[in-house]
């Protein structure tokens, strides 16, 4: 099960159809959806949680906590709205369009993929592209 919980105001709030598309990437991948809780926060949430669970004292759009057990897709995510707002004006997209580039990024990084190295990076952006090109077949 996805679920999508929020604990500030978010301009856009996914709904099944986004449910519907996190599982055909899982699927594509030739893996099981699971359990998949997302949080959405402010940037001050989110860098409490990164201190206190990674050591790491900066801003990020998103953690993922991956608890996949074999080929079942499980984790929780969560996820910097103001981060996101912020990255959309700094790459000049559209709200909508990064907010898809997050929400997937996460689910990608439980199916296996990391992005350290600029080599994982390209793959990760590549594996986003795709994801949300396959939300767009989907839903628009």
């Amino acid at each position: 099960m996805i679920k999508f919980e929020f604990i500030t105001d978010c301009p856009i709030t996914p709904t099944i159809d986004h449910k519907q598309w996190l599982k055909a990437v899982i699927r594509k991948e030739k893996l099981i959806p699971g359990n998949i809780d997302y949080l959405f926060c402010d940037d001050e949430y989110l860098l409490k949680n990164n201190i206190h669970f990674l050591n790491h004292d900066t801003l990020t759009d998103i953690i993922t906590f991956d608890n996949r057990v074999g080929d079942v897709v499980s984790g929780n995510i969560m996820i910097s709205l103001d981060r996101v707002k912020d990255n959309a004006l700094k790459f000049d997209v559209p709200f909508q369009e990064e907010m898809l580039r997050v929400i997937v990024h996460g689910v990608l990084h439980i199916c296996g993929y990391k992005d350290k190295s600029e080599s994982e990076a390209a793959i990760m952006r590549k594996m986003e592209n795709e994801s949300i090109a396959l939300f767009h077949e989907m839903f628009l």
